[in-house]
């Protein structure tokens, strides 16, 4: 018993000091705030305060610690009203601050008292005054954007969102009534996006498809942030959804028409450029993968067809040549295998004739490309014998 007595007096005289010196701090900062000066002070005092663990459940502590930050806010909003120099992005910090600070405080704020009731007692005035602030974090975002500091300009808009969940602001009806969430969900899912950071980036994406005239962007975003997360299903879902609604943004179809391209599915391939098409007749892009599905599918005549109309709006496309090229030496290459060149002599010249000077074409628009047009007139030359621009190619070729 003398034991135990003995274990609480020292227990009670490790704390007495403690409870001491947090009372002196306490009444030290809110000298410093009720004088209106050296709010700065007061601030680092009640950090020093909550840098041990057994402070951090005194609530007054933060609404000192809120009261010290409002205070700077009030010294810097004057200056900005006075048109006095000042750090902007010190002034947007303070805002973000009052608001971690006052979301701490409520948390605190709401428990229950000893007989279970819940009577918060700052929470009426400091929403009131905060949701006036709610700006401040979307244009601290903006200009952090700006400054291409996206990790910090993210947490502006994480807190700015973030507050229509918040218990703090309840009844606030922040998502029905703020014209801006759609906006700045765009900006916090471009952060995650320049961020490389796929957990930023889809946090807020749904939100950010309100927006309509951004979907797209998001869309874009979305996929990118699956491709890190080596979600396959979801990214391909997403694509195929970005493409259905916004066919002509450069960033859906290359990408899908790409992996049906490597699966060898022509038949979808082709489906793909249909629906672009049908959205964009005169597309480049939706045109060249339709050629490309119709010669990998043997429908030379199609393809041909297809190839002559873009090059009748763009003589300078140098695919739609290769494309035509190819369907004529693959027909020629059909007759060739039916192993009787008597018969089929004049067909062959006239498909070799027809492919030679659209693989003329392609090697003048594509001159690099030696692997794809060198061993085509190579060919071309020999079953014509051009003698001449057989030799050229075949010492191209031995090169």
């Amino acid at each position: 018993m003398i034991q135990r007595q003995k274990l609480i007096l020292l227990l009670f005289t490790m704390i007495t000091p403690c409870l001491w010196a947090q009372k002196k701090e306490l009444s030290q900062a809110r000298s410093y705030i009720k004088s209106g000066r050296d709010y700065d002070k007061a601030e680092k005092l009640m950090v020093d305060l909550l840098a041990n663990p057994a402070n951090r459940d005194n609530a007054k502590i933060y609404a000192t610690w809120y009261d010290a930050i409002s205070g700077q806010y009030a010294q810097a909003n004057e200056k900005l009203y006075l048109k006095q120099a000042y750090d902007t992005a010190a002034f947007f910090n303070i805002t973000k601050r009052m608001y971690q600070v006052a979301q701490s405080l409520d948390s605190l704020d709401i428990r229950p008292d000893a007989k279970g009731r819940v009577k918060p007692e700052y929470r009426k005035d400091h929403a009131e005054q905060l949701n006036q602030l709610r700006p401040n974090l979307y244009y601290g975002g903006t200009y952090q954007v700006r400054r291409e500091d996206y990790h910090t300009a993210f947490s502006y808009f994480d807190l700015y969102l973030d507050a229509a969940r918040q218990p703090l602001f309840t009844g606030y009806k922040i998502l029905e009534n703020d014209k801006l969430i759609s906006q700045a969900a765009y900006w916090a899912t471009l952060c995650g996006f320049k961020l490389q950071d796929p957990t930023m980036t889809l946090k807020y994406s749904q939100l950010a498809m309100t927006d309509y005239d951004k979907s797209k962007y998001v869309f874009h975003y979305m996929c990118e942030a699956y491709l890190l997360q080596n979600n396959h299903e979801e990214y391909m879902k997403t694509l195929n959804l970005g493409f259905k609604l916004f066919p002509t943004y450069p960033y859906f179809f290359p990408r899908l028409a790409d992996h049906y391209r490597a699966k060898g599915d022509n038949t979808k391939l082709l489906e793909l450029a249909e629906q672009g098409l049908k959205k964009s007749p005169n597309n480049t892009l939706f045109l060249l993968a339709k050629s490309i599905a119709l010669l990998n599918m043997n429908r030379y005549d199609e393809c041909i067809d297809i190839s002559r109309q873009m090059i009748s709006s763009n003589k300078d496309q140098a695919e739609p040549y290769f494309n035509i090229a190819t369907c004529y030496l693959n027909q020629a290459l059909a007759l060739e295998q039916l192993n009787e060149p008597r018969k089929y002599r004049q067909q062959l010249v006239k498909l070799y004739s027809n492919a030679c000077p659209n693989m003329e074409k392609y090697r003048e628009l594509a001159p690099n490309d030696r692997q794809r047009w060198g061993p085509a007139l190579y060919r071309i030359y020999l079953n014509l014998n051009k003698g001449k621009q057989f030799e050229e190619i075949d010492r191209l070729m031995r090169k």
